[in-house]
C-alpha cells in the first residue's frame, strides 16, 4: 500500500509539474509582451536581459494613442472581425442545420467541395482574388475584406455548426412540428437556443481568425485609412529599425478586444448543449 501510495504521489506531482510547465511556456510570451511595453525607450537596450524593468513609464501606450494611427487601425479590426463573425455564424447556423438534418442530391459532394477549399494554401489564392476584386471597386475596401474573411472561414463554420445540430436529437424538431409548429420556427424556438453555445464558439472562432489575419490584408489594402491592425503594426517596422516598444504596446492594447469578447461569450461556452432538453 505504501508503494502504492508512493507512485500515486510522484505522478500527481509529475501531473501538476507538468502542467505548471505548460502554463509558465504559453504565458511567457505574454507577459514578455507587457513588460517591453512598460519599459522606456532609454532603458530598453541598456538593462540587457532582465524579467521585470527598474522603472515602468507608459509612454508607449501614449505615443500609439496620441501620434499613430492605430485607434484608426483598431476601428478598422473591429468593424472588419465583428460584421464577419456574425455574418459567418448566421450563414454557418443555417447551413449546418440543413447538413445535418435533410437528405438531399450532391450533398457529399458539397461537403467534398468545402473540404477542398481548406486545402488550397492561401498564398496561392492571393493574386486571383485581388483580380476579382479589383474591377469592382473592393480593393483598399473594409467590404472586401469582410466578404474575403467569411468566404474562406464559413465552410470551416458550417462543418463545426452541423456537428452541434448533429447532438441535438431530431425528436425536438419532431415534437414541435407535431404541435404545430414550421420547421423555422422550430428552428429558430427550439433548436438555435440548444445550440448558443456552438454559435459562441464559432462566433469566438471566426472572430479570433479575423482580427489576426495579416496575408490578405496586407496584400489587398494599400491605404492607411483602410488598413487593420496587423498590418498597422507594420508601421513601426522601419527601414532603420523597430520600434519595440511602441509596438508591444499596439500589441497590448489590440488584445483587450478579444479579451472582453470572450468574456460576453464565456458563459455559453460553458453551457451544455442539450442539457435538460429531453424530459423522461
Amino acid at each position: 500500500m505504501a508503494a502504492v501510495s508512493r507512485r500515486r504521489l510522484a505522478g500527481t506531482i509529475a501531473h501538476r509539474t507538468a502542467i505548471l510547465l505548460y502554463i509558465v511556456v504559453a504565458l511567457f510570451p505574454l507577459f514578455w509582451l507587457l513588460k517591453v511595453s512598460v519599459t522606456p525607450n532609454a532603458l530598453l537596450y541598456s538593462e540587457g536581459v532582465r524579467l521585470w524593468p527598474s522603472r515602468t513609464s507608459f509612454e508607449h501606450f501614449v505615443f500609439v494613442l496620441r501620434n499613430s494611427d492605430f485607434p484608426l487601425f483598431f476601428r478598422n479590426s473591429l468593424i472588419v472581425s465583428l460584421t464577419t463573425a456574425v455574418v459567418v455564424t448566421l450563414i454557418a447556423a443555417g447551413a449546418g442545420y440543413a447538413m445535418s438534418r435533410f437528405s438531399f442530391r450532391g450533398k457529399l459532394w458539397l461537403i467534398g467541395l468545402m473540404l477542398v477549399t481548406q486545402m488550397f494554401p492561401l498564398v496561392m489564392l492571393i493574386a486571383p482574388i485581388f483580380r476579382m476584386l479589383a474591377p469592382i471597386g473592393l480593393t483598399n475596401s473594409l467590404t472586401g475584406l469582410i466578404i474575403v474573411y467569411s468566404a474562406f472561414n464559413v465552410p470551416f463554420a458550417v462543418f463545426l455548426m452541423q456537428s452541434f445540430f448533429d447532438a441535438i436529437p431530431k425528436d425536438l424538431d419532431e415534437a414541435a412540428m407535431i404541435d404545430g409548429a414550421s420547421r423555422f420556427q422550430a428552428f429558430r424556438e427550439i433548436i438555435v437556443p440548444l445550440t448558443l453555445p456552438g454559435m459562441a464558439a464559432t462566433l469566438g472562432f471566426v472572430f479570433t481568425a479575423a482580427w489576426s489575419e495579416l496575408l490578405f490584408a496586407l496584400m489587398l489594402i494599400s491605404k492607411t485609412d483602410a488598413s487593420t491592425f496587423p498590418v498597422g503594426l507594420l508601421s513601426f517596422v522601419s527601414k532603420f529599425g523597430v520600434n519595440f516598444g511602441q509596438m508591444m504596446a499596439a500589441g497590448v492594447l489590440a488584445l483587450i478586444p478579444a479579451l472582453l469578447f470572450f468574456l460576453l461569450i464565456q458563459r455559453f461556452l460553458v453551457q451544455g448543449l442539450t442539457a435538460g432538453a429531453v424530459k423522461g
